[in-house]
């Protein structure tokens, strides 16, 4: 590709280069339509949507609470992906995708988990109580977390690569555990009151209330997993720099 500078004169612009900018731009524009998304997610949230009736102000919560969870469970299904895909590829990408889904995953888990004991507090009179989805989610959490330690504390990269693949594959099983255990188990959480076999069991204002809010949240996942993913890049080519210059060194001295 040639540009002009401002001197007028012409210069090569590398395919690389122009790819890295279109990216660049593209992560901006991402990120300026989710900070819009979000303004108007939660000005819908505390302004739009009508006091529940039973619950009152507490209720709003739902609003984040849920999108929280769900994005939580997109997070996971990228962490599968990723790991499938690493241990038939042996790819870096998809160890990467793997594992920046599983920091933000493990992130979004804990928001769940605040948030719900924030209005478990209010409605039910306590910050926690050993209810089956709340004991999923906190086990789902421990699984995320020893993702993360095990990338961590595993001295050899490529044995840490696997074994968290295993493990990001294996965990997932958890997650339709979570979502189906309000139908499976007693429970203080309602019944599913948007994936229902009746249908949607909220006002036109609840469920339009939530559903953008939920493309806000999703919106916001991406724009931090992509510029998650842009940092991993930018460490992993900081390292092989490294190696490439110790290996330099090295036949210079010998």
């Amino acid at each position: 590709m040639i540009s002009v500078d401002t001197s007028g004169r012409k210069s090569m612009t590398k395919p690389g280069q122009t790819a890295h900018v279109i990216a660049d731009r593209l992560r901006l524009a991402l990120g300026w339509v989710t900070v819009l998304t979000l303004a108007v997610s939660t000005g819908m949230a505390f302004f739009y949507a009508p006091t529940d009736a039973v619950q009152g102000q507490a209720q709003r919560i739902f609003y984040f609470h849920v999108p929280l969870a769900w994005v939580a469970y997109l997070a996971f299904f990228l962490v599968l992906i990723g790991s499938i895909g690493y241990l038939w590829k042996r790819e870096r990408r998809w160890d990467t995708l793997a594992h920046s889904s599983a920091e933000l995953g493990l992130f979004l888990t804990t928001l769940v988990l605040i948030t719900g004991s924030l209005w478990g507090k209010t409605i039910w009179g306590t910050w926690w109580s050993w209810d089956p989805r709340l004991t999923a989610t906190l086990v789902l959490w421990f699984i995320y977390l020893g993702y993360i330690m095990v990338r961590q504390f595993t001295t050899e990269a490529e044995r840490g690569r696997r074994m968290s693949a295993v493990l990001g594959i294996v965990g997932f099983i958890d997650v339709p555990i979570v979502h189906q255990s309000v139908v499976w188990w007693r429970s203080l959480h309602p019944d599913p009151v948007v994936l229902n076999a009746n249908g949607p069991q909220l006002p036109g204002t609840m469920l339009a209330t939530l559903m953008v809010n939920l493309l806000a949240f999703t919106l916001l996942f991406l724009y931090f997993l992509l510029k998650r993913i842009q940092i991993a890049n930018l460490e992993a080519a900081a390292v092989e720099q490294k190696r490439h210059a110790a290996l330099v060194e090295g036949q210079r001295i010998g």
